[in-house]
């Protein structure tokens, strides 16, 4: 007779590993391999067997019931399947569906041990219903992989599944998988229909659409934005030997009559110190790090992009180093056990002086913020700390990062000092601003990751004569609102309660493989922008963030039993489908804007620059007849040097034929074009090439960004010949050995 264990179901492989190694009583932790060499665990736990296997994030998704008809809309049903089995990408995760399948024979109780948030406990209840055949299990909740956690969230595992968050979690599926098939459909069979010439899948969704509407929102206002003259003064003295700035009381002057009559007036005068203020003012510790936070001091300190930094901070997490970086939660409860934290960390040299310093306070209590999560605390380090040599360099920068904050939040408030010194010229007004630390508190724990620097005035006396060197007028402009970058966009997102902590960094993503936008300061795509103003002329309703918000209201209220799941998912088939009724009643004007949008977009991508030798042609991407290569040629190279008209459009006479060579059928090989300017530069192969906007300041050429798959991108400019390529492609001389 087979002796029956317990399954335990974990999302990735090394939590698997973390939570077997854990719960192992003794020496009964086996690892076990099945015959496609997936790792699974055997041990025993109150001498009970214990068999852990993992699910490699989603197993199932959701797919058209009938997919025959071919691509139409509206698609309203849909059934859960093996991930393997819908989407190509998804191929790798069948041979951990096939360990699960095959453990699940012997099972007779099951414990769901993936991340404690809505998209975990999807994964684990369909693993249980449509592998395992039960739809109810015990549920661990925990919010690190260490050990200590682990063992307590076995003992205080709860008897049943956590419904209210399976039911919120499943609607959000289907509720996501309704709008982006529906949506993607209409508009990418919009595009398909408005001309044969112009396809791509064009994607939209539920929280994507919103978003891209608030990046054209950002788009317009810089674009509309006109700049306003303005006048500053500037009094330039030297006090104790040194040249320091004063600006003059009001920072903007509006009318350049009123500037010029006040330097007239200051102009030759003496300067006295009229008046001086300090004022001292705490500055109180950063709040722990939720996810939205941490994305975006990621992106500010190092540059990684949203989905990079979760793909560190979740390597980290199931290394046990940190906890559970999806939560929006500011806040670190007692629980988490602060001193043991602190303990750990003064272990690691650059870490040591500040834990033991917080250890001497009688009492630890971080500066909390506002926001809650009733899953996960904010992200802190563990007292399982790394050795820090086996970490890689991006690991090391994130790891660095949750410490420090983790730390700071203990520290005390540092104080500041502001010295504002008034200089008076002929009864006008100039100020010297400075500041200084006096304690530097948590500042001294952050330091690294703060711009703030002491600016100290020489010490001064009301009535003091001043020696003024100049005083000068500058002439300028007010400047456009900036641009979202990668971290402030998630921000805003947060602000507006659009998307989850879990989806967010996923939708902008999108954004840019759809081409919708580019840039790390992010700019709208022509193709980005068709999509918005098609969508906000013809059916804004796909773009309003009231129904985005609404539905996820709806999804919390089902979270907390006050609706059902069903209700809610067919109100938004209601919903949509009067929005693709609206549609496709619009179908052909939306295709016609997107198709223009989508040629316009392909220009933008094919653009590098002015061409550094003729200066009136666009140096632009093309592809070869001829080798089917791509390269970077100016414009000017289709317009003849001759008549200043395009090859079609040619009146030079041929050579061959003595027909003008725009209407002569000789080949263009044999009528010796002459171009206006033959400017090409080649371009690496199997790369995808987007210009920056800079130009080399060696050789004067245009600088492009360079991606290839599997390694890091790169920036070169367009020359071959340009001196900072000397030492490209050498290599190390190897001596042949003869046998």
């Amino acid at each position: 007779m087979v002796e029956k264990y317990t399954l335990m179901i974990s999302e990735k492989p090394d939590a698997m590993k973390r939570i077997a190694e854990a719960l192992a009583e003794g020496k009964s932790l086996k690892r076990k391999e099945n015959e496609k060499a997936v790792a699974y665990y055997e041990f025993k736990r109150d001498g009970k067997r214990h068999v852990t296997v993992c699910a490699v994030g989603h197993l199932f998704n959701l797919d058209p019931v009938d997919k025959g008809k071919g691509w139409n809309y509206p698609v309203f049903k849909a059934e859960w399947k093996p991930s393997f089995s819908v989407r190509k990408q998804s191929l790798f995760s069948k041979k951990y569906f096939d360990v699960i399948e095959q453990m699940a024979k012997n099972a007779n109780d099951y414990i769901v041990c993936t991340d404690f948030d809505t998209e975990g406990s999807v994964i684990g209840f369909n693993v249980l219903k449509f592998i395992c055949g039960v739809e109810d299990g015990k549920r661990m909740k925990f919010s690190t992989l260490t050990k200590d956690e682990l063992i307590d969230s076995y003992k205080t595992m709860s008897k049943h599944l956590d419904f209210g968050q399976i039911e919120s979690g499943l609607t959000r599926h289907q509720l996501d998988w309704l709008w982006g098939i529906n949506l993607t459909r209409a508009l990418t069979l919009a595009l398909k229909n408005s001309a044969q010439k112009g396809f791509a899948i064009l994607s939209s969704g539920r929280v994507q659409s919103p978003t891209l509407a608030i990046l054209y929102e950002k788009e317009l206002e810089i674009r509309e934005f006109k700049p306003t003259p303005f006048w500053e003064l500037q009094l330039h003295v030297k006090i104790d030997g040194m040249e320091v700035i004063a600006q003059y009381e009001k920072e903007k002057l509006w009318e350049k009559e009123e500037a010029d009559k006040i330097l007239q007036a200051c102009k030759g005068k003496d300067a006295k110190v009229k008046d001086i203020k300090k004022r001292q003012y705490k500055q109180s510790p950063p709040v722990p790090f939720n996810t939205t936070d941490l994305l975006a001091e990621a992106y500010a300190q190092f540059k990684f992009s949203p989905t990079q930094t979760m793909s560190i901070a979740e390597s980290l997490y199931q290394a046990g180093y940190i906890s559970y970086p999806r939560s929006s939660s500011q806040k670190l409860p007692p629980s988490i056990n602060y001193g043991k934290i602190l303990n750990a960390l003064a272990t690691l040299p650059q870490y040591k002086k500040f834990a033991v310093q917080l250890l001497k306070k009688e009492k630890l209590i971080p500066n909390e913020g506002t926001r809650e999560d009733p899953a996960h605390p904010a992200v802190y380090v563990t007292w399982e700390v790394p050795d820090l040599k086996k970490l890689n360099a991006q690991q090391k920068k994130i790891y660095d990062l949750v410490v420090r904050r983790t730390l700071a939040t203990f520290a005390d408030e540092a104080t500041r000092e502001s010295n504002t010194v008034s200089l008076e010229l002929n009864g006008h007004k100039f100020m010297l601003v400075g500041k200084r630390t006096i304690e530097s508190g948590w500042t001294e724990i952050y330091e690294h990751y703060l711009a703030t620097e002491d600016v100290i005035l020489p010490e001064l006396k009301v009535g003091q004569a001043v020696k003024v060197l100049k005083l000068e007028e500058l002439a300028k402009e007010t400047q456009p609102p900036g641009r979202y970058s990668q971290g402030s966009v998630l921000k805003e997102l947060e602000n507006r309660n659009l998307g989850t902590k879990a989806t967010r960094a996923e939708i902008l993503q999108t954004l840019y493989d759809r081409k919708y936008i580019i840039g790390k300061s992010i700019q709208v795509t022509k193709l980005g922008e068709a999509v918005v103003k098609s969508l906000k002329e013809y059916s804004p309703r796909i773009i309003s963030e009231d129904l985005t918000k609404k539905f996820d209201e709806e999804m919390d209220q089902i979270f907390n039993g006050k609706k059902k799941r069903e209700e809610v998912v067919e109100e938004a088939k209601e919903t949509l489908t009067d929005i693709l009724k609206e549609f496709k009643e619009n179908e052909q004007k939306i295709g016609k804007r997107l198709l223009e949008g989508l040629l316009e977009s392909r220009e933008q991508e094919r653009y590098i620059g002015t061409c550094p030798n003729c200066k009136t042609g666009e140096l632009k991407i093309l592809r070869s007849r001829f080798s089917g290569k791509f390269f970077v040629g100016c414009s000017s190279y289709f317009r003849c040097s001759k008549c200043g008209l395009t090859r079609a459009a040619c009146k030079c006479i041929c050579e061959i034929c003595g027909q003008p060579k725009g209407k002569c059928k000789c080949s263009w090989k044999d009528k010796k074009w002459n171009p206006s300017c033959q400017t090409g530069y080649p371009l690496p192969g199997g790369a995808r090439i987007q210009s920056t906007g800079k130009i080399c300041e060696k050789c004067n050429t245009p600088i492009i960004q360079v991606w290839r798959k599997g390694r890091r991108p790169f920036r070169m400019c367009l020359s071959t010949t340009c001196e900072t390529k000397k030492d490209w492609g050498k290599k190390k001389s190897v001596k042949k050995v003869k046998k």
